[in-house]
């Protein structure tokens, strides 16, 4: 029996590259004897005619599910969304841009046939990024696997396979905060790896600018570690052992044996250098919890992660499974 790939596909105003990741796919397909596909593209609110040419295509091969948003949520909900509408006994996640090249979907197949339940894509080299961009992709990653539990491989991209078990237990996840891979690479299971050079884009921008690019990194830094709340704690301890330290030393030097050391310091002066200097860190830990509080908001407000504005070729059963 025939087993079925979904290979899901967010787009955000990629009206050039569609019909060209579309036609790759197939080509790989007929070279993929005893597997049946389906493709998910998940329009990501689009402000250019992306909508449109999926729609002709899906209205012309009953085998590209469409899905699209009423607006531009991020590519990290598009992914989710795409896994939770996916039917295959294996998810493929990969851009629409070609620079996850489709060409390699046999090989990421034969690794799962294997007995990988993860097949991950790592990008050999960022030749086509920016010098700002693969230094904060450094920071970003050089940060996270100094304060978080689960190590993440700079090299590591959203291009990677999903067992259908996995693809379960991924959707038991409730963060509207969410970081796809981080997310799958928490979840563990059996890994293997496909290495690629990842090509320039085949046509159009990266939607993903630097600005949307803080943001998921601020984002990841406090969903998915208690780091940043533990720095607080740990400033907290520092300044009350040195301020009692530094306060019991003034007490002996100045009170118990009459300031032999001549230095002077007035209890006011002290005072208030311990309490700016207090309120600082007082305000750096508000930070942290705000930081944090809102992410509960996020969480306990109730909105959906996403939602749709028109399907195509998805069954009411579809939609079931993700209200």
């Amino acid at each position: 029996m025939s087993k079925l790939l979904s290979i899901v596909i967010p787009a955000h105003n990629e009206e050039e590259n569609i019909p060209v990741i579309y036609r790759a796919i197939l080509d790989v397909g007929k070279n993929l004897l005893g597997y049946m596909f389906e493709i998910i593209i998940v329009n990501d609110g689009s402000t250019d005619d992306t909508g449109k040419v999926v729609e002709k295509l899906a209205d012309e091969d009953p085998r590209i599910k469409y899905i699209e948003f009423s607006r531009n949520f991020s590519k990290e909900i598009a992914l989710s969304a795409g896994i939770h509408h996916a039917h295959g006994d294996a998810v493929i996640m990969l851009d629409a841009d070609m620079q996850h090249p489709p060409e390699l979907i046999p090989l990421f197949v034969k690794k799962w046939k294997n007995g990988a339940d993860v097949v991950i894509g790592m990008r050999n080299k960022r030749n086509h990024e920016g010098v700002l961009k693969r230094f904060g992709a450094a920071l970003f990653y050089a940060l996270m696997n100094g304060i978080s539990n689960v190590p993440m491989d700079p090299h590591a991209t959203d291009y990677r396979l999903i067992d259908r078990k996995v693809a379960d237990v991924f959707e038991q996840f409730t963060e509207r905060n969410r970081f796809t891979r981080g997310l799958v690479d928490w979840l563990g299971f059996k890994r293997s790896y496909v290495s690629f050079d990842a090509s320039a884009r085949h046509a159009g921008t990266a939607s993903y600018g630097t600005k949307k690019l803080m943001n998921l990194a601020y984002s990841v830094v406090f969903t998915h570690t208690l780091f940043p709340l533990m720095i607080a704690g740990y400033m907290g301890a520092f300044i009350t052992i040195t301020s009692a330290l530094l306060g019991a030393f003034v007490i002996v030097e100045d009170v118990v044996m009459g300031d032999p050391l001549g230095i002077e310091v007035s209890g006011t002066a002290m005072l208030a250098i311990m309490i700016l200097f207090l309120v600082g860190i007082i305000l750096v830990c508000l930070g942290f919890i705000a930081s944090y509080i809102k992410t509960i908001q996020d969480e306990v407000i109730g909105r959906p992660l996403y939602v749709i504005a028109r399907t195509k070729n998805i069954s009411d059963d579809d939609s079931a499974r993700v209200s």
